[in-house]
């Protein structure tokens, strides 16, 4: 039961997933007006704002002017729907499962944000933070790290705590540092600042450890797709402009809520 209402609620915020990724980086209100197409901007009715069974209905066309929708609207729906159920297959009805489920939200509205408009909004970026740190409390998380450093008489949501807030500070310190080097070498922004608020983001739901890791993973994948992108679209390497946020924000949904689920299989938590 959990399973299902989880995938249920899945598919409505993905819904308003997608009109996040499409109104927050060109600063529109994501409340008002209510759904419109991009192309002739006519309000969709209700009846054709179903996710995915509208997209399906419609043959993947606006009704009024026959555009094309964008594949990025049933993929998203689809895609939230599956990591929400994962979170609710591997943790129950627990507060570990809203954490899974928020967390995965604004991965999912950060990776395709980036993929289109290579912004990464502060909505979700900084929001996303503020969650993190208040999960941390709320449901504690492997605190090794900060274990190590801090007196042992701590409770394990302050150490929870300090273990989020030690891989914002890390992971992003790292980062920026990354950017202004390169910066400072090339004389040119070679990494947004909206990355370091996304990792930061990153740090606080999953700890120093589980920051690294993604971030490690989000740079190779970048790296490597990138280097094809390159190739195959015969750009120039020095002035392409990739969507890092994209490729890091899809390690971070890996490593922090597909992995973690999948590793459970058969023995799900139902």
């Amino acid at each position: 039961m959990a399973i299902m209402l989880a995938a249920l609620l899945g598919l409505l915020i993905g819904s308003f997933l997608n009109v996040c990724i499409y109104r927050l980086p060109r600063g529109l209100s994501v409340v008002r007006p209510r759904s419109f197409c991009p192309s002739c901007e006519t309000t969709i009715r209700w009846y054709d704002n179903i996710p995915v069974v509208s997209y399906v209905w419609l043959g993947g066309r606006c009704r009024y002017c026959h555009a094309g929708i964008p594949w990025r609207y049933p993929a998203v729906e689809l895609l939230t729907t599956a990591s929400f159920a994962l979170a609710a297959w591997r943790y129950g009805a627990s507060v570990a499962t809203v954490k899974g489920c928020v967390f995965s939200a604004l991965l999912i509205g950060l990776v395709f944000s980036d993929l289109e408009q290579l912004i990464l909004p502060d909505e979700l970026t900084l929001g996303g933070l503020l969650a993190g740190l208040a999960f941390a409390l709320a449901d504690p998380m492997d605190s090794f790290f900060a274990r190590a450093l801090l007196p042992a008489q701590w409770g394990a949501r302050l150490f929870s705590l300090a273990e989020a807030l030690l891989a914002v500070v890390v992971t992003a310190g790292s980062l920026w540092l990354v950017g202004e080097l390169y910066y400072r070498v090339r004389k040119r922004e070679g990494l947004g600042f909206g990355d370091v608020k996304m990792v930061a983001m990153i740090g606080s739901f999953l700890g120093l450890q589980g920051a690294l890791t993604a971030l490690v993973f989000g740079s190779v994948l970048g790296s490597v797709v990138g280097l094809l992108l390159v190739v195959l679209k015969r750009k120039d390497a020095a002035t392409y402009e990739l969507p890092f946020g994209s490729f890091l924000g899809f390690a971070a949904l890996i490593t922090g809520v597909w992995a973690p689920a999948l590793a459970s299989w058969p023995r799900g938590s139902m």
